[in-house]
């Protein structure tokens, strides 16, 4: 089976654009990689960040599910502490009355941002907060699913719009913590290798060995999100990358301007030294030429046992984002693989 390939989406924000330019970008690049055959399309949930436009995946989702007509559409993920379970699955069942089958929900437990804006987003201020992640995701697919115990205050809440079926249900993560979580709730599992690189083989064979089955899955079905640029040639590659390579020490600095073109993104390297990047068995982002990415892709999802990666992909220049995508498409000829996949599905 050919491995299969998905977006992670985070509405980066180039120097020089505006916040609603790189929602604008989004909306583009959802309806440029349906038409390339790529399987999700998901969107992360950040906060105060001039770096990143996306604070609320949900609203962008209804009008992405409007402007694409194949792939699934769903949240790279809604950073649950922030909510009340009841509201996210209100939100989330809208979206599935919208646009059916299409439609993945994809949770994380991490703020999304720093601790000043976690405590922003808290209603209650007047005690620490709580981890009660367990309870909280228990709670919202029991909304989902409509399975609170007989006697529960919450077993003749409705939530609507009803309808048959539901969100498809994912856990993100970047731990070994959300591993385990994944595999004790019997969910999908999306493991944010782009971001945290280290673990990525450790978490990903804990879940699949501790892996329970629940009626949403009966055996495990894992992804990992990675960093990828592609262009003609390895050095425009390379300089490409400049930009993400800086925005990543940025982060690591508190820093949170929006992200550089690469000629001041080299500079700012140049003048910063060698700094030390965690790296682990993979690098963060693959970068080089087409067939030189997938074949280091390939490498890596046949050690890891899956089946499907989901890309993340930023570039200053909007338009280079673009063909980065349409290359790596083109090059493990996903429309070609979907059409495939869709005859013997209507067979």
């Amino acid at each position: 089976m050919s491995l299969k390939l998905s977006v992670l989406d985070q509405s980066p924000v180039p120097e020089g654009s505006t916040p609603a330019e790189a929602l604008d970008n989004s909306i583009s690049l959802a309806k440029h990689v349906d038409a390339q055959g790529y399987r999700r399309f998901w969107m992360s949930e950040h906060h105060a960040m001039a770096t990143l436009a996306c604070t609320a995946p949900e609203i962008m989702l209804a009008r992405i599910g409007a402007e694409t007509e194949r792939i699934r559409v769903g949240s790279g993920g809604i950073m649950l502490p922030h909510y009340a379970a009841f509201k996210v699955a209100e939100q989330f069942r809208m979206l599935h009355a919208l646009y059916g089958d299409r439609v993945d929900l994809g949770v994380g437990r991490a703020p999304g941002g720093g601790p000043v804006e976690s405590l922003a987003l808290r209603r209650e201020r007047r005690m620490q907060p709580v981890d009660d992640f367990a309870d909280q995701m228990s709670e919202l697919l029991a909304f989902l699913d409509q399975d609170f115990p007989a006697q529960h205050p919450f077993a003749r809440v409705q939530v609507q719009p009803t309808m048959p079926g539901g969100p498809d249900v994912w856990l993100l993560g970047s731990s070994m913590w959300s591993s385990q979580a994944a595999a004790e709730f019997g969910l999908p599992y999306a493991f944010a290798h782009f971001f945290s690189p280290v673990a990525t083989r450790r978490a990903l064979v804990e879940y699949q060995r501790a892996f329970q089955p629940s009626g949403r899955r009966s055996a495990p079905e894992a992804v990992a999100a990675v960093g990828v640029i592609c262009a003609e040639t390895a050095e425009e590659a390379d300089y490409l990358h400049a930009s993400v390579r800086l925005l990543q020490q940025r982060i690591r600095l508190g820093d949170r301007r929006p992200v550089a073109e690469p000629d001041e993104a080299l500079r700012e390297l140049r003048a910063m030294g060698d700094v030390a990047v965690e790296e682990g068995e993979w690098p963060r982002y693959f970068v080089g030429t087409p067939e030189r990415v997938r074949g280091r892709l390939e490498q890596m999802a046949g050690a890891l046992g899956i089946r499907e990666l989901v890309v993340n992909t930023i570039t200053w220049d909007h338009a280079a984002r673009l063909r980065s995508y349409t290359m790596l498409a083109e090059t493990f000829e996903l429309d070609k693989a979907q059409t495939l996949e869709s005859s013997a599905a209507a067979v």
